[in-house]
């Protein structure tokens, strides 16, 4: 396999084997639908599916994400407040593409 498309928890991610991705927080419990699969020339699409390639996953532990500032302000009145967050992600490695 040269590369797949997968949708992990909504959103879709480019892999192949031996790649890391950050994916929001996810339990190994859940299986990655396989949407797209490329080997050389050959490309397979699914409808909306595939059965196969299967794609093992294995979570390596929890990541902080960048921070994200936000600034609400009201006009005339000098009202600022400035709250942020970090979300947290999952480190992923792609274990297998069979």
């Amino acid at each position: 396999m040269t590369y797949v498309v997968i949708r992990l928890n909504g959103k879709q991610h480019k892999i192949a084997q031996g790649d890391e991705i950050l994916v929001d927080t996810f339990s190994e419990k859940i299986a990655p639908e396989v949407l797209l699969a490329v080997d050389g020339d050959k490309v397979t699409i699914g409808e909306p599916l595939l059965k196969t390639p299967k794609v093992e996953l294995k979570a390596l532990g929890e990541e902080k994400g960048k921070k994200v500032r936000v600034l609400r302000y009201q006009a005339k009145s000098r009202r600022r407040k400035t709250t942020g967050s970090r979300a947290v992600y999952t480190r992923v490695k792609i274990e297998k593409i069979s």
